[in-house]
């Protein structure tokens, strides 16, 4: 089946919070997170060295409906139960349909960090790659520095199968190696 064609949910559910796609009027939300949340985030992050300003994020958030629509990258947004508060970011990225096979990426707004968000959105999202769209490989890849982001695949069984040397450049223009984890059908 063509990518494209494929249905997905109106959200992605878990215990405590909900992914749905992106949408225009999440720009004041995500602008305001990424503001309050960037001193963090630029560490890791290239999108927030700089902060955009309202427009531009609302031109990537309609960048990423569309990216959505046709199947190239699934961005989701995730949001608090409780009160639908906006509180982070996660996709499947790098997709390759012919596998398939997905790399999952995140941040979150630092005022909910170290709650388990992540670790909850990124199995959520593992589990429906898996079960609804078929997926044979998935991947979390992250600076080895970034000790926040490498306890979620930990945390949640994926297996750290190499470290690239000198692989990428961090923000601040440093070489930094680059951790690839993976949970695949086999079990591994």
């Amino acid at each position: 089946m063509n990518a494209i064609l494929k249905e997905f949910p109106e959200v992605i559910e878990s215990d405590r919070i909900y992914l749905r796609p992106c949408r225009r009027e999440d720009s004041f939300a995500v602008h305001a997170a990424i503001h309050a949340s960037q001193q963090e985030l630029k560490q890791w992050l290239a999108f927030a060295k700089t902060l955009a300003t309202i427009e531009e994020t609302a031109e990537n958030l309609i960048q990423s409906q569309a990216d959505f629509i046709l199947r190239k990258d699934l961005r989701f947004l995730i949001f608090r139960k409780e009160d639908d508060v906006f509180i982070g970011s996660t996709g499947l990225h790098r997709i390759n349909w012919d596998i398939p096979k997905f790399e999952i990426g995140y941040w979150i707004d630092t005022q909910y960090s170290k709650q388990g968000y992540i670790t909850e959105s990124t199995k959520a999202l593992t589990n429906f790659a898996f079960e609804q769209l078929g997926a044979k490989r998935i991947e979390i890849r992250c600076d080895s520095k970034n000790t926040e982001s490498r306890r979620i695949p930990e945390k949640l069984g994926f297996s750290l199968e190499g470290i690239l040397r000198s692989d990428s450049l961090a923000v601040d223009g440093s070489v930094r190696d680059t951790c690839i984890f993976a949970k695949t059908t086999a079990g591994s």
